[in-house]
């Protein structure tokens, strides 16, 4: 904003965001399920012209608004990138009989009254071991989707275990880029980070656990009138069922432990699985190909089609049909075509000021250390709304805040949990941030359908901000030696 001739008015930079609030909660009353479809995108668009042309009056160029634009969308592109390959991801696992696999195993070992807390602890446990909740969600949280539809659990409470159990993992893994970007933003060390965080953290999974286990024995009381045998045996009758299959998710784990990048992962499991389907799922491959050629030309065309389109398996049972369907990186585009949109709205606002002069005035607010802790989530959930990129939720209030949480005595972890507590885990909760879009694709459930369920991710700011109002464990800063450290109070 080095153009403009003044800043805008708190006035002005709030006007784009009541404009894009009241029209999104309209298209959700006129198109319901179908927002994402375009009508969301568009709004996205709109918001981000009005905000332009307000910036117009108080002097901010085209150019600095561009810039903020392309700023906005380079960020989003390794986002973008893994999208795609979490749609191939799906297919091919699919065809594969990785899937199927998992879905025919957990049948036999899971039931509705403990499907719920079972899949949030697997979530949490896979989750904590890569370090990476977009991964989580695409494996096992697949599988475990198509266990609950199986079972007739609510898609929004399946979708809201799951990715409660995701976000926990990811929060609390030393692999996770997140839990690595928070100490880091806020000026303290990762395994300080990771022990703080265990104090508000724990509380929130125990609390979130219960609750999956009373909404269990609710589940289990109701007749869910699934034949789980007919699943079971049709899935059978289709695939190669077969515990070799966990190969491929056992080697893609593997590799994410190993910290190798997230694309190589993805893409070597995008390719063994491609190369378990040609050798135990022949039989899908050329009923996907339409028996059209020899074997040879049937497999080759099945399986590019797995990777970038529409691929469904013709079972005898609905509910199977149902389950065993993608849409490969194809499916992913009205996702990506979101991402660019708030990309576009993000970048503007941020690009006119507007994003620093609303968090300005939050900050002005803070005295107390529990309404500065307030101020703080706050100010991530806004960016998760308004910029809708979770890593500029840590990064962007990470340095606003943290001369202010020094100057006031706090140790940098009060910081770095703040910014995990609130902006890592409601980023999933915003449809057209980031990840919302992400999951709620990879899920196939809309957004506003599983927010309710997510308790952890609901429950974490909150946990974070009663622990400030009370004073439970909040580290101060000290001198000693020359040297600033924390003791707890």
């Amino acid at each position: 904003m080095e153009d403009a001739t003044r800043g805008p008015s708190i006035f002005e930079a709030l006007v784009p965001i009541i404009f894009l609030i009241f029209f999104l909660w309209l298209n959700v009353l006129l198109f319901r399920d179908a927002t994402l479809d375009g009508s969301n995108q568009v709004i996205l668009i709109f918001s981000a012209a009005l905000a332009a042309i307000i910036a117009q009056f108080y002097g901010v160029k085209w150019s600095s608004l561009q810039a903020g634009i392309l700023k906005n969308i380079n960020s989003a592109m390794p986002s973008i990138l893994i999208l795609l390959l979490i749609g191939a991801l799906s297919g091919t696992w699919m065809v594969s009989g990785i899937v199927p696999a998992m879905i025919y195993y957990g049948l036999k070992i899971l039931n509705p009254t403990i499907l719920l807390f079972a899949s949030c602890i697997i979530c949490a446990l896979v989750s904590l071991a890569t370090g990476s909740s977009w991964t989580t969600v695409a494996t096992v949280g697949i599988a475990l989707m198509g266990i609950g539809k199986a079972l007739g659990v609510s898609e929004g409470m399946i979708a809201g275990a799951i990715i409660s159990g995701a976000y926990f993992g990811d929060k609390m893994s030393p692999l996770s880029d997140t839990t690595n970007l928070a100490p880091a933003m806020a000026g303290t060390d990762l395994f300080t980070h990771i022990r703080y965080m265990t104090l508000t953290t724990f509380p929130s999974i125990i609390i979130t656990l219960i609750i999956f286990v009373f909404m269990g024995f609710g589940i289990g009381k109701k007749n869910i009138g699934v034949d789980v045998n007919e699943i079971t045996t049709a899935i059978e009758s289709t695939f190669y069922i077969s515990p070799l299959l966990f190969i491929v998710p056992a080697v893609v784990i593997f590799l994410i432990v190993k910290k190798a990048p997230a694309i190589p992962a993805l893409l070597a499991g995008i390719a063994l699985a491609a190369i378990f389907a040609i050798f135990f799922q022949q039989d899908i491959l050329r009923t996907i190909a339409g028996d059209e050629g020899g074997l040879a030309a049937s497999i080759y065309k099945a399986t590019l089609q797995s990777i970038y389109g529409d691929v469904s398996v013709v079972t005898n049972n609905e509910i199977v049909d149902e389950l065993l369907s993608t849409s490969g990186m194809y499916g992913m585009l009205g996702t990506i075509w979101l991402i660019l949109s708030a990309m576009i709205f993000g970048g503007v606002m941020d690009g006119a000021g507007m994003l620093q002069k609303i968090t300005a005035s939050i900050i002005k607010l803070a005295s107390s250390t529990g309404s500065l802790v307030s101020s703080t989530a706050l100010t991530c959930i806004f960016f998760n709304t308004t910029a809708s990129d979770q890593y500029l939720a840590i990064v962007v209030p990470g340095k606003m805040f943290q001369k202010i949480y020094k100057d006031r005595g706090l140790a940098p972890q009060n910081l770095s949990r703040t910014l995990e507590d609130s902006g890592t885990v409601t980023s999933v909760l915003v449809p057209w941030n980031t990840c919302g879009a992400t999951q709620s694709r990879v899920l196939l459930v809309d957004t506003l359908t599983y927010l309710p369920y997510c308790f952890f991710n609901i429950i974490s700011p909150i946990m974070t901000i009663i622990f400030a109002y009370a004073g439970i464990k909040i580290a101060k800063l000290t001198k000693s030696s020359k040297e600033i450290v924390a003791d707890e109070a």
